[in-house]
């Protein structure tokens, strides 16, 4: 009983461990991008050694590779839940608000949430090798908003959708990086949502016109 006591809190140790490392390198990759951490780094602001990151992860690369999987992940399954009660009598304004909410909580939260976010804008212009694996959740993410375009939108075509979905979303990464995202990150979360939903649905629609 006892050694199994001590191996139960070895582990809760070593996860611990493996979680902080991950955060650490997270919240260093939303600052500076992969090109910019070093083990150093991550290990100081972690609390941990060098042989920690070996040991549950095997290199600096999969640590890195790890936290962006995990970010991508994170965003993904707040879009995909932000975006599964719409329906086709859904209005492009809805639609616009629940694509951007994850973006908008992001924001008004700051912390670690900023930081997910901001990696996952970072790596958007150069997916990382593992991103694959995520391609069921961004397809099921696709899925769920061209439902509604489709319905708003019937004389165009899905490829155009498609690519004005894509539009919306490096909108809103852009956001995470950019200067006006640190103005955006000082209003509550209702005050960024009525400035960006009108953009986002602005983005789905083509046009200036986003009354529907």
């Amino acid at each position: 009983m006892i050694g199994a006591k001590k191996t139960d809190l070895r582990r809760e140790a070593g996860q611990r461990t493996r979680d902080g490392l991950q955060t650490a390198a997270l919240e260093l990759l939303a600052q500076r991008g992969q090109e910019g951490v070093t083990l150093r780094e991550i290990t100081d602001r972690a609390g941990a050694n060098v042989a920690a990151v070996s040991y549950h992860f095997g290199s600096l690369k999969a640590l890195c590779d790890s936290a962006i999987e995990h970010a991508l992940e994170r965003y993904l399954d707040a879009q995909i839940q932000a975006l599964d009660p719409l329906g086709p009598t859904s209005t492009l304004q809805e639609l616009a608000a629940a694509f951007a909410r994850p973006m908008v909580r992001a924001l008004a939260a700051g912390g670690q949430d900023l930081a997910v976010m901001r990696t996952v804008a970072r790596v958007g212009i150069d997916p990382p090798q593992g991103w694959e694996r995520l391609n069921g959740k961004f397809d099921q993410s696709r899925r769920e908003a061209l439902r509604v375009l489709t319905a708003n939108l019937p004389g165009v075509d899905e490829q155009e959708l498609i690519f004005r979905t894509r539009c919306a979303a490096g909108l809103l990464n852009w956001l995470a990086l950019a200067p006006i995202g640190a103005e955006l990150a000082a209003m509550s979360a209702e005050q960024i949502e009525r400035q960006l939903v009108p953009v986002v649905a602005g983005a789905f629609r083509g046009d200036a016109a986003v009354g529907r």
